[in-house]
C-alpha cells in the first residue's frame, strides 16, 4: 500500500490478520465514515460481490 493516510488501512489489515478475521466479519464491523479504513471494508464487500453503497 502506498499513499496518504495508508497507515490507517495497514492498521486495520494487521488487526484483522492477527485476530484471524474473515472477510464477512470485516464487512459487518462498524467503520466510521469517511475514513480510509472504510476502504478496507468496501474492498472486502466488493470481493464478495456485496453492495458497497445503498
Amino acid at each position: 500500500m502506498v499513499g496518504a493516510n495508508v497507515t490507517e488501512m495497514i492498521a486495520e489489515i494487521v488487526m484483522a490478520r492477527k485476530l484471524e478475521t474473515t472477510g464477512h466479519e470485516i464487512i459487518t464491523a462498524i467503520h466510521p465514515h469517511p475514513t480510509m479504513s472504510e476502504a478496507v471494508m468496501e474492498a472486502a464487500a466488493a470481493a464478495y460481490g456485496e453492495v458497497i453503497h445503498l
